[in-house]
């Protein structure tokens, strides 16, 4: 018995590897994008601190922007970007 395949559809998905499934600061989860973005993905990527929190880049980028002192708006350590 010989198959033959007439037509074949692929499908896939992607998902990031947070520790969270939201961003702390826009509450949109990380597999959409944040607020100022219309597609998720290698223009809305996640960045994580040396505190291991995650967040859309252009939600902590935004919130360091306008905070005086550059912490972690989960847990107020000093914010630096974790270089993994």
């Amino acid at each position: 018995m010989k198959v033959i395949i007439k037509s074949w559809t692929g499908v896939a998905t992607w998902r990031w590897e947070a520790n969270d499934e939201n961003c702390g600061i826009c509450r949109m989860p990380f597999d959409s994008c944040c607020p100022d973005c219309k597609l998720p993905g290698d223009d809305c990527p996640l960045v994580w601190g040396a505190c291991s929190h995650c967040f859309h880049i252009h939600c902590i980028v935004k919130w360091l922007h306008s905070q005086p002192q550059q912490q972690c708006p989960m847990c107020r350590q000093d914010w630096k970007f974790n270089n993994k």
